[in-house]
Order: C-alpha cells, then sequence, then structure tokens
C-alpha cells in the first residue's frame, strides 16, 4: 500500500534574515520562534497522514523543505519548483522514494497565447507559480510520474496590493483576468500531463497534485481531465472507451460524499485541493480523504489573516494497492 498527498501548506517561508527591511510583497515568517513553531506544526500533521510522496504548495525555499523533512522520521527526499511567484512562494515535492527524475514546468505550451493579467503592464507567458513533476519507483520496475502545481488563486489583488475596492468595473476586470491566467495555468499542467501519459494512461501510472483554487466541475479543474464523459460518478465512468489513455479522473467525488473539504472560504466549506489519477490508477485506488482539523475561515478582504492552525488548507490524501 503506498500513500500520496497534496497539501497547500500555507506561506511556509523563514523569517527575513535579521536587519532585513520589511518586504510587505514577500512571504516571510514574523519571527524565528513562530517559524519554529511552523515547522513543528507542519511536522505534526505530515507525521499523521505518513505519506510516502507529498506535494506542496505555498513553500518559500528549498531551505524551508528541509527544515520540514528534518523534522520527519526517516530519510526523505525533495526538490522544489525554480519559478517562484512575487512573493516567493513556490510548489514542491516531499518523497520516501528516491526522485529519478525531476522536470520544471512554467512556460505555457505551443498556440497558446500570452494571457492579460492586470490593466497595466505586459501579459504573461507562463505559469505565475510554476509546476513541477517527479519520477519515483515505488517497487522494483514499478514506475509514478507525479506533477504537483498551484493555479491561480480565485481571491483578486488589485493595484496597490488592495484585496477589495469599491470600484466593481475594476472588480469585473481583475476577475476575469484571474480566470484567463487560472485558465491558462491548467492548460500547461494539462499539457505536462500528456507528457507524461504519452498516450497510453491504462498502462502508466500517472498522478496529479495540486491547489487549483476551484472546485472539481469548475471549467478551468475539467481542463486537466481530457477528454470527457467517464469522470467517477457519471454514467460513462463503468463504460472503457479509446479515451481512456488520455484522460485524469478527479477523486473529489469520492472525497465530497464522505464530506469532506479543503478550505473554508467565508464560513462555506470547499474542496480546491485534487488529486488526479491514469486509468492505470482506477482499479488500485483504495482510500481517500481530507483532514478532519478544523479550519480557519478564509475572506476575501483579510486572505492572509493570522489563525493558530499549520494550514489554511487540509491535506488530502490517497492510498493505492499497487
Amino acid at each position: 500500500m503506498i500513500t500520496i498527498g497534496t497539501w497547500n501548506v500555507e506561506n511556509f517561508c523563514r523569517p527575513l534574515p535579521a536587519g532585513s527591511p520589511p518586504d510587505p510583497d514577500r512571504c516571510a515568517a514574523k519571527d524565528p520562534a513562530t517559524y519554529e513553531a511552523k515547522v513543528e506544526a507542519l511536522a505534526g500533521v505530515v507525521s499523521e497522514i505518513a505519506p510516502d510522496l507529498l506535494g506542496v504548495q505555498e513553500v518559500g525555499s528549498q531551505e524551508a523543505v528541509d527544515d520540514l523533512v528534518a523534522k520527519l522520521p526517516g530519510t526523505w527526499h525533495t526538490a522544489v519548483s525554480t519559478h517562484p511567484d512575487r512573493r516567493g512562494i513556490r510548489v514542491g515535492v516531499i518523497s520516501r522514494w528516491p526522485l529519478l527524475d525531476v522536470r520544471q514546468c512554467a512556460d505555457f505550451p505551443a498556440h497558446l497565447a500570452a494571457v492579460q493579467v492586470e490593466d497595466e503592464g505586459s501579459p504573461i507567458r507562463e505559469m505565475g507559480r510554476g509546476g513541477l513533476a517527479v519520477r519515483v519507483e515505488p517497487a522494483p520496475g514499478q514506475s509514478l510520474d507525479v506533477a504537483v502545481c498551484h493555479l491561480k488563486s480565485k481571491l483578486l489583488t488589485f493595484p496597490g496590493n488592495r484585496h477589495s475596492t469599491h470600484d466593481e468595473g475594476l472588480r469585473a476586470r481583475y476577475a476575469a483576468y484571474a480566470l484567463f491566467r487560472r485558465g491558462a495555468e491548467a492548460v500547461t499542467v494539462r499539457a505536462l500531463a500528456d507528457d507524461l501519459l504519452q498516450g497510453d494512461g491504462t498502462h502508466r501510472n500517472v498522478i496529479v497534485l495540486g491547489d487549483l483554487n476551484d472546485e472539481w466541475k469548475a471549467a478551468t479543474t475539467q481542463i486537466l481531465y481530457g477528454p470527457p464523459g467517464s469522470q467517477i460518478g457519471t454514467g460513462g465512468f463503468d463504460h472503457p472507451d479509446q479515451g481512456d489513455a488520455a484522460r485524469l479522473w478527479n477523486l473529489a467525488p469520492r472525497i465530497l460524499e464522505q464530506g469532506g473539504y479543503s478550505r473554508v472560504f467565508e464560513g462555506q466549506h470547499e474542496l480546491i485541493d485534487h488529486i488526479l489519477i491514469s486509468h492505470a490508477l482506477l482499479g488500485a485506488l483504495r482510500t481517500v480523504s481530507t483532514g478532519n482539523e478544523k479550519l480557519p475561515s478564509v475572506t476575501e478582504a483579510r486572505p492572509a489573516a493570522p489563525h493558530d492552525r499549520p494550514s489554511d488548507h487540509s491535506p488530502v490524501v490517497a492510498t493505492f494497492e499497487l
């Protein structure tokens, strides 16, 4: 049995070096004591869920990841994206298995034009937070490809780094910009998944992990699925077809039927952190769930409000019998 998970660990960044001027645009822990408490809290949750491989989002550096795995029992192998966002946060992987191949993903695929993301300034041609793919061997001769991503948030940031506005035209435009970017990023991750699947998802073990920043039926999330018609809970699920070789299946319906969720937004439960698997892994799936810890409620106006939990997201964890 193997355990695979994904977790947005929320602004997991080391403090700024002593004497550094404050930088409100950078992710940084308030002070060393706060950071150490965060490391301990995260390590406690990771130890409890005991993953063999965990995709993480919102880590500030390789050094932060090293601090985390230093608190965990056993030997771990790690990688982080070399394409952080402007705050310095990025995705990463921690794995009990050696990482046999690490691939960075950021540039939009061919034919996808640059997208507008603000009223002024240049359009972008790459993901705001780059993706990452790794290959591991859970057993000799058994290969597993895992991609990790963190798509653009639904939370809007207006000019001046503000999270609220009374200008409804501005709000509408920036909501569209966020959707443009999240859609383009989903296309980029889907292109990465196509490369990992190699048109043979009925035999290749492929998993996509990440904070997709929307529900499983959202248009941007569905871009990742490939051919339509066979997701869990649909009429086509039990009917194999030619699209199976290219599809990814979202495990969200299995979580939702248990009442699971991964974030609380404005008091409402949401499942925005997802595990998607290739056809080869459907029969091997045994369980999938989210954590049961009490989460703080994220608000549009104060998305980074302090709280006493390890993260404002729950981990999502699946087990497979390979």
